[in-house]
């Protein structure tokens, strides 16, 4: 099992392969160390070199280091793994979580709860008043341990001693390592959430929360949640991004109105506006999640073709299926469906000739099920 860990954060890890490629992999090959003796031949086939697979002892370190923080590793394919994230579209499933805490709050009906860094003090209370009587109802509040809405939901669902309220509780999910504390502030908050809740971390330890990081959050705070509710944000702002995550993965929006003067307020407005549920308390939104039905959410398909993973994997793909296909691409995103409609070959065998460009290093994978080739300039 050791060493089964081990090849698979190899996988995970090496610089390219995002969670698509490694479910394909994994999928096509059997296992994460087949899967590494195949990345050779199958970038060969791309025309591009071969991506540097993690070193060894870079797991090593990264293992031993999770086990001194007192954390463990959760596996996409682990029973323990939550069963809503499992079957968001794969391409927003995490090959593997980092975590300290119950993973017992993520079997709970978890509802996100996010909004404003610089929220108002009104708004802060009413999230802290709502998580707290969402986690009495039962359910688990989750949240991403920023500043404002979110530190207020954590608080709120957490209770006045700081353990935890009723038979609910409450999730972190963090753009950082397991050991890093962003904001700084919230670090006393960030350890009460591990010890009595549950901290999630996609990133290995000692990693810095960047830029980048924080989307990626965001849609797994959206894929644990069968809701997600905004209640304050600014029109452009990660917290919409989460709820359009939400929304797209066909869990419920709900989003508390504002003050049209305050700009704070404008973001959730306008969901309310596009057909977000407008709810005013903890009974509103459970009036939207109860009773919820798990056969609702969608059953795992291909992330990008929507067709069922069951089907086999070819061997090989022609040269003129590669060249059907790759005439196809250019710098302009485009949706995998449809170059299976315009190729006129199957599924499987577009998701390969895509597979091999993308190890090559020639393409590029975007939200919405949509790629692009990686533009180096004109070609012959």
């Amino acid at each position: 099992m050791a060493d089964t860990a081990v090849a698979r954060l190899r996988l995970i890890r090496t610089t390219g392969i995002g969670p698509v490629t490694y479910r394909q992999l994994i999928a096509r090959f059997g296992s994460a160390q087949a899967a590494i003796d195949a990345l050779p031949t199958l970038a060969a086939r791309g025309g591009g070199r071969v991506p540097r697979v993690a070193e060894r002892t870079l797991v090593d370190r990264e293992m031993a280091a999770t086990a001194r923080l007192g954390a463990r590793y959760l596996f996409v394919d682990d029973p323990d793994y939550p069963r809503l994230l499992a079957e968001t579209e794969t391409e927003t499933a995490p090959p593997v979580l980092i975590l300290r805490g119950d993973i017992a709050h993520a079997t709970r009906p978890c509802i996100a709860m996010v909004g404003a860094r610089n929220a108002s003090a009104a708004a802060c209370r009413f999230a802290r008043e709502l998580a707290h009587a969402l986690a009495e109802a039962g359910t688990t509040v989750v949240s991403g341990v920023a500043r404002g809405i979110d530190t207020a939901a954590h608080v709120g669902a957490l209770g006045k001693n700081g353990t935890g309220t009723g038979s609910g509780g409450t999730i972190g999910v963090i753009a950082s390592g397991i050991d890093i504390a962003y904001p700084p502030d919230n670090a006393a908050l960030q350890d009460a959430i591990a010890t009595h809740g549950l901290l999630l971390a996609e990133q290995p330890p000692g990693t810095e929360p960047k830029a980048r990081n924080f989307p990626s959050r965001n849609r797994i705070i959206a894929g644990l949640s069968i809701g997600t509710v905004v209640v304050e944000a600014v029109p452009k702002s990660g917290s919409l991004i989460t709820a359009r995550l939400a929304a797209e993965q066909g869990r419920e929006v709900m989003a508390v109105p504002g003050s049209p003067l305050d700009p704070r307020a404008q973001g959730c407005n306008l969901l309310i506006r596009e057909g977000a549920t407008l709810v005013q308390s903890a009974a509103d939104i459970l009036e939207q999640v109860r009773p919820f039905d798990s056969r609702s959410v969608r059953s795992p398909v291909d992330a990008y073709t929507g067709q069922d993973t069951g089907g086999g994997y070819p061997d090989d793909a022609s040269e003129a299926d590669r060249r059907a296909v790759a005439d196809l691409l250019g710098p302009v995103r485009v949706e995998v469906d449809e170059l299976v409609r315009q190729s006129h070959r199957a599924p499987a065998i577009v998701q390969l000739i895509l597979l091999e460009l993308e190890l090559a290093g020639r393409l590029e994978r975007h939200a919405g099920g949509r790629v692009s080739l990686i533009w180096a300039g004109s070609a012959d």
